[in-house]
């Protein structure tokens, strides 16, 4: 069976939904990983699709003309003082959508708190048929994989799920032999990208990186192929944002850089092909 491929949002920021989801269709991936919970980000549009019904019917339309489909949603981020009945009018529409995922994030260091909103978030979505994926960032609370494991085995909840970004994953130092004793059943979909091999030790050039910089699959020091050939085959979500790139080539183009360059790296490195 052929490798399936996402277009994470972050690689195309500046593209709505539906722009994003005929540049996805042409540059050959099978779903798109959209950002429609807005967070108020400085420089980042709002795709709040359930407050744009305009929006969202010109959604449907370009998922209707193209044949793809939405994989998964983000960000349902946890953080102090936070509603997680916030997040359901974009897990209705991600539903409506057909999406399978919401990505979450943990961004207050107070435990006990974070597992209790996250497991709240999978609650609420386990009513729509879709898993809670916790992915760990390297400037956000949660930030490494024991992080990470410790929230899903105490939430304890059918529908969640860990999410490795193989940036992030090598920036927390986690070796990819650690992600071998982890339950299969954890792994939905992954997030591909590379990076500079020296990890910055500044947080605002780590973040610069992660947000404006990543390199094609293969480009830097990340040992993709170590991270994704102890995983289970899923579906790999590419997220690569570079705007110098983006802006010298157009969003179509370097989304079709991305996923050729995830192609053809993957064909001679990856053991489940």
């Amino acid at each position: 069976m052929a490798l399936e491929f996402s277009l994470a949002h972050l690689t195309v920021l500046g593209c709505a939904p539906p722009e994003m989801v005929y540049i996805a269709a042409r540059a050959g991936y099978d779903y798109v990983s959209i950002r429609p919970i807005y967070m108020g980000l400085p420089g980042e549009p709002n795709y709040a699709l359930a407050d744009n019904p305009e929006m969202l019917r010109a959604t449907k339309r370009a998922l209707a003309d193209t044949g793809m489909k939405v994989h998964d949603i983000e960000l349902a981020r946890v953080y102090d003082d936070m509603h997680p009945t916030k997040y359901l009018p974009a897990m209705e529409v991600a539903a409506e959508l057909g999406a399978r995922a919401v990505l979450s994030s943990i961004w207050t260091p107070k435990r006990e708190y974070a597992i209790e909103k996250f497991g709240q978030i999978c609650d609420l979505a386990r009513q729509f048929g879709m898993t809670v994926d916790l992915e760990y960032v390297p400037i956000a609370s949660v930030n490494n994989l024991a992080g990470a494991v410790d929230v899903l085995r105490t939430a304890n909840r059918s529908n969640a799920g860990l999410m490795i970004d193989v940036h992030h994953m090598h920036r927390a130092l986690d070796k990819p032999e650690a992600l071998a004793g982890l339950p299969k059943e954890w792994f939905h979909f992954a997030h591909l990208c590379d990076a500079q091999g020296e990890i910055p030790t500044d947080r605002a050039e780590m973040t610069r990186i992660l947000r404006e910089e990543r390199l094609y699959v293969g480009e830097g020091g990340v040992p993709v192929a170590e991270i994704l050939n102890t995983l289970p085959k899923m579906v790999y979500s590419i997220e690569l944002p570079h705007l110098a790139r983006a802006k010298e080539f157009g969003y179509a183009e370097h989304a079709f850089r991305c996923i050729e360059s995830a192609k053809a790296y993957m064909a001679q490195k990856l053991v489940h092909k």
